[in-house]
């Protein structure tokens, strides 16, 4: 039987717009796991690692407090409960792994199309409504700008119709619920993206490999999101134009091409996405049989 202490445990969103992708990241790296309907833990089937399904402002804590190894959350929760702990005296909660590359939001300012504030420059003396009021204040202090910070746990966009404030610092995905509320975004004060969170305690030999083998996982899902293998056959000495136009791409493999001596097979991992223009531009130095293929999994 396997013993508990030896698994290891990744808090994630229970539900919301991060949950799906989160999932299918871990997926991606070979992650099968048993959840029932009502569950809040997945069970890792081939691996040793388990899933805790939560609140996601309650990911960072869970991390820090060591109860989970790993977590995934969005920039703007680890950003605001890192404040919240600095305040209670906690440093360094937790370590910042490496961004994920979706769950893309920002927090930004929003004034009232009407009102009489609309700049940063004009928010000396007023009330600010937000569900990220450590952020907020932090930014405020930075620029020594006094207002009320008043905070709101949801429908920050109603705060100025309900007189509860002037303006509102508010989390940005498209900008049709501050419009729909006639609200004009303003400056933005973070980017926001997913981010790996791993525990600051020291993890136990036991979860080492594991932990090392995913994060290595993770790694590699996230080289071939953009990544593109593409082969195609060049005249030799066409070889270095090809190079310069292929975007983020490795060092060629080249091939002797059966029955010719002045061309080759060219074989490519470009990291980075590949247009029609970039097609064109290799026939036009010469290239031909062009073909694009997705990259499944790679290894650095």
């Amino acid at each position: 039987m396997i013993d508990k202490r030896t698994r290891i445990k990744i808090a994630i969103q229970k539900s919301g717009r991060l949950t799906d992708r989160s999932l299918d990241l871990l997926e991606r790296c070979g992650l099968k796991y048993t959840r029932g309907r009502d569950q809040l833990i997945g069970f890792g089937e081939n691996m040793l690692v388990d899933l805790l399904f939560v609140r996601d402002d309650d990911i960072p804590g869970l991390v820090r407090d060591d109860v989970c190894d790993l977590g995934i959350a969005g920039l703007n929760i680890i950003e605001e409960k890192r404040l919240e702990f600095q305040s209670q005296g906690s440093t360094d909660p937790y370590t910042e792994v490496c961004p994920l590359d979706y769950g893309h939001c920002r927090l930004a300012f929003g004034y009232p199309e009407e009102g009489a504030i609309q700049a940063i420059g004009d928010l000396e003396g007023s009330t600010i409504a937000t569900s990220y009021p450590f952020i907020l204040r932090d930014f405020l202090s930075q620029r020594n700008v006094s207002a009320q910070v008043v905070e709101f746990s949801g429908a920050v966009e109603i705060a100025p119709s309900l007189g509860r404030a002037d303006v509102i610092c508010d989390l940005v995905s498209t900008g049709t619920t501050m419009a729909a509320n006639k609200i004009r975004e303003g400056e933005t004060i973070l980017e926001s993206q997913c981010i790996l969170l791993k525990t600051p305690v020291a993890i136990s030999p036991e979860k080492t490999e594991w932990v090392d083998r995913l994060l290595q996982r993770i790694g590699g899902v996230m080289q071939v999101r953009e990544s593109k293998y593409i082969m195609m056959h060049a005249p030799k000495v066409a070889l270095p134009d090809i190079t310069a136009l292929l975007p983020g791409a490795e060092s060629p493999t080249v091939l002797p091409l059966e029955g010719f001596r002045d061309k080759v097979a060219i074989h490519v991992v470009c990291r980075e996405n590949i247009f029609w223009e970039t097609l064109e531009a290799l026939k036009e130095v010469g290239a031909s049989s062009i073909l694009v293929l997705p990259v499944e999994k790679m290894l650095a």
